[in-house]
């Protein structure tokens, strides 16, 4: 390859003929080879908010927390001046992933958080939003080898709430109230959820190692539906009857069910409760002592602060303020903060369920960012150490 003294000493060029030769060839080549492209200057590539759409997938309309997140995704939606389109899954993994893959070929440029029905939906969907050349967040639900990193920046982050805590609260109440004696139901979520498994491992784990005398009757899976809960409720309650002192659910839904079905069974004050949530319902039951102060304990988060953290992460990256490849660990598979409640200090939690509570946690988010919002600020990074 010739260098630039070279050329200049032939007789047809002069230096700075010769220089100038060099930067035209060099350009030539970097464009026929292709010019490095970074996912940051992907990312930085200006998007008009007409041709954005953000996108909320959740498992069902029935559930509360599932409502909420569809409340945040509006506040978003509202904040932004971009348009919003609701997924209703249904609780089925097709009905889900035919709506998303539905949404993704409308051509805009799709900015999605998807509360996964299954673990193993969300292969899939991240791999439709990566060919769409959209960005998404998973939320709850997430197999354990499925990493974002080894997907791309699409992936922008797989987040959650600990479930492992999420069940040892539970137990710690349930085992409390009942003296460390006794026996309990179990209502877990959907079996392929990575959410149910950790709370189930939390729960179980936790009563075995500070509860022996505790026995778990029967555990009946009852994907997050109020009404499933109910029905399972009933068939637990007509199997065992009045040997039931305690129940605990993956979710105050099928809690709320539940509690429905003992109390028609004139059961209700005999059995304690305890769950994860603290959805507004639950939060009237506590203050009222319903049961005789049937429920003892319960965990805290809302499905706005969910929805409104995932669909902003996904924003920033897609609109180039962040680049996910670039940042830590825990900023991409993340764990963020869980309260435990007990009679005694749920009241600190009412303001957020407030009529305008979603549109001042997005205002504080917005200000503060995705990772440091009260109350659900980031803890750290996955995924959940599970009990042995």
């Amino acid at each position: 390859m010739l260098n630039l003294d070279q050329i200049a000493g032939s007789p047809a060029l002069s230096a700075n003929t010769a220089r100038k030769w060099m930067g035209t060839a060099a350009t030539a080549l970097v464009v026929c080879l292709g010019a490095p492209t970074t996912a940051s200057a992907q990312a930085k590539t200006p998007i008009a908010k007409e041709n954005m759409v953000l996108v909320a997938s959740v498992i069902n309309t029935t559930n509360p927390y599932m409502i909420s997140n569809i409340e945040g995704a509006k506040a978003l939606s509202a904040k932004l001046g971009i348009p919003l389109e609701i997924v209703n899954s249904n609780g089925s993994s097709q009905t889900e992933i035919s709506k998303i893959q539905a949404i993704l070929a409308g051509g805009k440029t799709v900015i999605m958080f998807v509360n996964t029905v299954a673990s193993s939906d969300a292969p899939t969907i991240v791999d439709a939003v990566k060919q769409a050349k959209g960005y998404v967040t998973i939320w709850w639900n997430n197999p354990a080898e499925h990493s974002p990193k080894d997907v791309g920046d699409n992936f922008v982050a797989y987040q959650k709430i600990p479930g492992v805590l999420s069940g040892r609260c539970g137990a710690d109440a349930i085992g409390n109230a009942l003296g460390g004696k006794g026996n309990v139901v179990m209502l877990p979520g959907v079996q392929d959820s990575t959410t149910s498994k950790t709370r189930v491992a939390g729960f179980t784990a936790q009563l075995k190692e500070k509860f022996p005398d505790i026995k778990i009757l029967e555990s009946r899976p009852s994907n997050w539906d109020p009404q499933l809960g109910n029905r399972n409720a009933k068939d637990l309650i007509v199997k065992y009857g009045d040997k039931i002192n305690g129940v605990w659910s993956a979710d105050d839904g099928m809690q709320i069910g539940a509690m429905q079905a003992f109390e028609n069974a004139g059961l209700l004050n005999k059995v304690k409760f305890a769950s994860d949530g603290l959805y507004p319902e639950t939060l009237a039951d506590l203050k009222s002592g319903r049961g005789d102060k049937a429920i003892v304990g319960e965990t805290f988060h809302r499905g706005y602060m969910a929805s409104a953290v995932g669909l902003y992460t996904a924003y920033l990256t897609a609109t180039g303020k962040i680049t996910p490849s670039e940042l830590p660990k825990e900023k991409r598979e993340s764990l963020f903060e869980l309260s435990c409640v007990t009679p005694d200090n749920y009241q600190q939690y009412t303001k957020y369920d407030e009529p305008d509570a979603a549109a001042k946690f997005v205002d504080a988010m917005i200000e503060k960012g995705p990772w440091d919002t009260s109350p659900m600020k980031l803890i750290g990074a996955g995924p959940e150490e599970m009990p042995k």
